[in-house]
């Protein structure tokens, strides 16, 4: 039986072509939060990716191709569900989620089932601007009117969910783009669900370098657009004319 003063938390970093990063990343995770277990989703590597998050300490799932972040994050959500976690929360393998504010981030399911480390949220000093930034703006707009509390980063991967959020995500965990942000979190609010932000700062990258140009960020825009309606789309009517 589970200790409710000291819930049982698996921390999941899913990680493609991350040999570079990934080693650093769960030994930093683990001095942050040495009472919390690390799980590697290695998506269908072709480098050493697995071999350096084990080496570092943590439990390695492997994946035989890639999946993309949404299909990576459903097999550490299972692995959550059957080994009896209480909680779970996603960093990213490239350390730009900062594992001190792992428990930060933590603290907000202390009063919603999905916690999500924010980074436009008047802390640390983290900026994206062009078309990507507009496209947030958006996103984070529909989805405050959705969740009816004030959200500034839907699209931040740094996110905490209880065991309620880890059932949900284990029945729906879309693969595709921005499936694993936009389009589970409405479907989780759709189904009662409910969501705070946490302030956090962003980190650079420590091996390569992120695919941000003009073009790029366009596309971002225009892909992020749809994602969201395709998303609004799948949620049932009824629930969706109850959040609005």
């Amino acid at each position: 039986m589970t200790d409710l003063a000291f819930p049982r938390t698996l921390v999941i970093v899913p990680a493609w072509n991350e040999q570079d990063n990934i080693g650093g990343t769960v030994r930093e995770i683990l001095t942050a939060t040495p009472d919390f277990d690390v799980v590697v989703v290695d998506d269908g590597s072709t480098d050493h990716t697995a071999r350096e998050a084990r080496e570092a300490g943590a439990v390695v799932l492997q994946l035989p191709f890639n999946l993309g972040v949404g299909g990576a994050m459903r097999t550490g959500f299972r692995y959550a569900e059957r080994h009896d976690y209480d909680r779970a929360i996603q960093v990213d393998a490239d350390g730009q989620h900062d594992p001190a504010d792992i428990v930060r981030v933590l603290e907000g399911l202390n009063e919603a089932d999905i916690s999500i480390g924010a980074r436009f949220a008047d802390r640390g000093g983290y900026t994206v601007r062009g078309p990507r930034r507009w496209a947030m703006i958006l996103l984070a707009w529909v989805l405050s009117r959705l969740a009816r509390t004030r959200l500034t980063d839907v699209t931040s991967g740094f996110r905490a969910a209880n065991r309620r959020a880890i059932r949900q995500y284990v029945t729906y965990y879309p693969a595709e783009y921005l499936g694993d942000t936009i389009d589970s979190l409405v479907a989780a609010l759709g189904a009662g669900l409910t969501v705070t932000q946490v302030p956090v700062e962003m980190r650079q990258r420590r091996h390569g370098n992120p695919s941000q140009h003009p073009i790029g960020a366009m596309i971002y825009l225009l892909r992020s657009v749809f994602a969201l309606v395709f998303a609004m789309l799948r949620q049932p009517v009824g629930a969706r004319e109850e959040t609005l």
